[in-house]
C-alpha cells in the first residue's frame, strides 16, 4: 500500500511539473521577455504547490527545464519550445490565470483545461486581416518617411501581398528565413512596379488619385512587415535584466531575419536597376502633426494584429502610437530640416517617446486588465528603425570598393543600433522603477495566499516521497 502511495504521489508530482513547463511554454513561444516567463512560472509554481526554495526553473530560448529537489530527493523534466510567434493574448490570458488559479483554489484538471483552451484559441484577426493590417502599417511606416499619400497605397498593396506570400510559404513547411528572404523580394519588386504609375500619362480625375510625387518611398517601406521589433525589443530586456544567453540567442534571429530581408531586398534592387536606395532617398518628413498621429496609428493597429493584441485594445494601442510617434518627431526634428521640434535628433526622440507611452502604459495596466508590455510594445513599433538596420546590411552586401561605402553603412547600422537600444531602454526603465513600487504589494498579496495553501496541506512535501 505504501508502494502505491508513493507511486502515486510521484506520478501527481511528475503531472505538476509538466502543468509548469508547458504553462512557460507557452510564454516563450508567444514572445513573452525571459523575466516574464520567469515571474509567471514561480506563481504557477506556488499554485501548484511546488515550494520556491526546493525548485529550480533553467531557461533557454529553444528548451525549459525545472527541478524539485532536496539533499535526498531530485525529480526533474525538461520541455522543448519549438514553434516561436507573437501572441500577446495568450501572454495576457496565462498571466491572469496564475492568478486566479491561485486565489480560487483550481483543480489541476481546471487549469489544465483552461491552460489548453488558450493555447488551442483562434487568433483574433483572420489571415487576410493581419495581412491588410501589416499592409497598412507598413503604408504608415511610409508616410513617417516623407510620401505622400498615393504612395501611401502603394506601399500598403505591396505589402499586403508580400506578407500573405510569406504566411502562404510558412504553412508549406519551407525554411522560415528562405520565406522572409522571398517575401521581401516579391515586395520589393511590386513597390517598383508601382513606380511606374507615376510616369503614365493619365486622365485628371485618376492622375489626382493614382500620381504620387515620392514614386519610389514604398521600395523603402513595402517590407517593414518583417522588421522583427518585439525580438529586438526582448533582446534588449533580456540583456538589462541580465538573461544574456537569451538575449544573445534573440538577437542572432534578429539578425538572421533582417539579413535575410536585406538579401530579399537587395536581389530585387539590383534586377530592377536601381541605384538611389542607400545613399540618394530621404527619409525626413515633411509631414504635419495631423498626418503624422494618423500614420502611426495605421501603423501601431497593423502591428498590434500581426501581434494578436484583443480587439478591444486596438483604440489604446493607436493613441499609444499617436502620443510615441508625435513626441520622438517633436524631439528629433526642427528648423535643421525644415520642420517643427527641438532638433535633438532621432536617438533621443526614440528614448523620449518610448518611455513617456511607458509610463503612461504602467499607469493604465491595472485598468485594463493587461501587461504592460502588450500596451507599450506595439505602441512603440512605429518607431523601430528597419529602413536604417536593412540599409546597413543592403550597403554592406553591394560594397564594390566605392569610397564612403563602409561611412554610409557603419553611420546606417550605428544610427539604428542606438536607437533601437533607445527605445528599448524606454519600454523597459520606467517598468522597472514602478515595478519596485508595485512588487512588494503584489509579493505580499502572494505570501499571504502561499501561505493559505500551505496550511490547507497543497504544497508538496518531498520528504512523504520516501
Amino acid at each position: 500500500m505504501e508502494a502505491v502511495n508513493q507511486l502515486q504521489s510521484e506520478k501527481l508530482l511528475h503531472r505538476k511539473l509538466d502543468l509548469l513547463l508547458r504553462t512557460g511554454k507557452l510564454l516563450m513561444e508567444s514572445a513573452a521577455d525571459t523575466s516574464r516567463v520567469m515571474r509567471n512560472m514561480k506563481r504557477t509554481a506556488a499554485y501548484l504547490g511546488l515550494p520556491e526554495e526546493n525548485l529550480h526553473i533553467y531557461i533557454t530560448y529553444n528548451m525549459l527545464m525545472v527541478n524539485l529537489g532536496d539533499e535526498e530527493h531530485s525529480y526533474c523534466k525538461i520541455q522543448r519550445c519549438e514553434k516561436h510567434g507573437i501572441n500577446m493574448t495568450a501572454i495576457s490570458a496565462v498571466s491572469k490565470l496564475s492568478w486566479r488559479a491561485i486565489r480560487e483554489d483550481y483543480s489541476l484538471e481546471r487549469y489544465e483545461e483552461e491552460l489548453e483552451n488558450i493555447r488551442t484559441r483562434k487568433r483574433n484577426y483572420t489571415p487576410w486581416q493581419v495581412a491588410v493590417g501589416a499592409g497598412f502599417a507598413c503604408g504608415g511606416f511610409c508616410i513617417q518617411f516623407g510620401c505622400d499619400w498615393p504612395a501611401f497605397f502603394y506601399a500598403s498593396i505591396a505589402a499586403i501581398l508580400g506578407f500573405r506570400l510569406r504566411a502562404v510559404l510558412n504553412e508549406s513547411g519551407s525554411n522560415h528565413y528562405m520565406n522572409i528572404a522571398i517575401a521581401a523580394f516579391a515586395a520589393t519588386l511590386l513597390a517598383w512596379a508601382s513606380t511606374f504609375i507615376s510616369t503614365i500619362d493619365l486622365p485628371a480625375p485618376l492622375y489626382a488619385i493614382l500620381h504620387s510625387d515620392t514614386p519610389w518611398h514604398p521600395l523603402m517601406a513595402c517590407a517593414l512587415f518583417i522588421v522583427p521589433g518585439v525580438p529586438l525589443i526582448n533582446f534588449v530586456s533580456d540583456m538589462l535584466d541580465s538573461y544574456v544567453e537569451i538575449g544573445i540567442t534573440r538577437a542572432v534571429n534578429t539578425l538572421l531575419i533582417v539579413l535575410a530581408m536585406a538579401f530579399g531586398i537587395a536581389l530585387a534592387i539590383r534586377i530592377c536597376g536601381i541605384d538611389n536606395f542607400v545613399t540618394d532617398l530621404s527619409m525626413t518628413p515633411h509631414h504635419s502633426y495631423i498626418e503624422f498621429a494618423i500614420a502611426a496609428a495605421i501603423s501601431a493597429m497593423g502591428f498590434s494584429m500581426i501581434f494578436n493584441i484583443p480587439r478591444r485594445l486596438l483604440w489604446v494601442v493607436a493613441l499609444g502610437g499617436i502620443i510615441a510617434v508625435c513626441t520622438r518627431n517633436f524631439v528629433n526634428l526642427g528648423p535643421s530640416n525644415d520642420n517643427i521640434g527641438l532638433d535633438w535628433g532621432p536617438v533621443i526622440g526614440s528614448l523620449v517617446g518610448s518611455a513617456l507611452i511607458s509610463i503612461i502604459a504602467t499607469r493604465l495596466l491595472h485598468k485594463l486588465r493587461t501587461p504592460h508590455h502588450c500596451l507599450a510594445i506595439p505602441s512603440v513599433i512605429p518607431m523601430i528603425p528597419g529602413v536604417l538596420m536593412y540599409r546597413a546590411l543592403f550597403a554592406f552586401i553591394e560594397m564594390s570598393g566605392v569610397v564612403g561605402e563602409v561611412t554610409v553603412a557603419m553611420k546606417n547600422a550605428i544610427q539604428a543600433s542606438l536607437m533601437i537600444l533607445c527605445i528599448a531602454i524606454g519600454v523597459a526603465i520606467p517598468n522597472i522603477f514602478a515595478r519596485r513600487l508595485i512588487t512588494p504589494k503584489r509579493q505580499k498579496q502572494l505570501n499571504f495566499l502561499i501561505e493559505q495553501r500551505r496550511e490547507r496541506g497543497k504544497f508538496v512535501d518531498l520528504t512523504s516521497l520516501d
